[in-house]
């Protein structure tokens, strides 16, 4: 019988993909976090947070 390969998730049911949580810092020292399942998708929201002339930074970081 052929083995199954273990995911990287282990026998953790709960959580079968990874969250990704935009911060957005901006210029009056306020900052905002959404979270999303999809990378692509928080990285365009970030992106597109960039190029508002009041914010100073977005980062996207992956939380589990």
């Amino acid at each position: 019988m052929k083995r199954r390969k273990r995911s990287e998730f282990g026998k953790d049911k709960r959580r079968r993909h990874r969250h990704w949580q935009v911060t957005v810092f901006y210029e009056d020292g306020e900052r905002f976090a959404r979270v999303y399942i999809d990378k692509d998708k928080a990285q365009q929201f970030a992106d597109r947070q960039k190029r508002s002339p009041v914010v100073r930074s977005a980062r996207v970081a992956e939380i589990n």
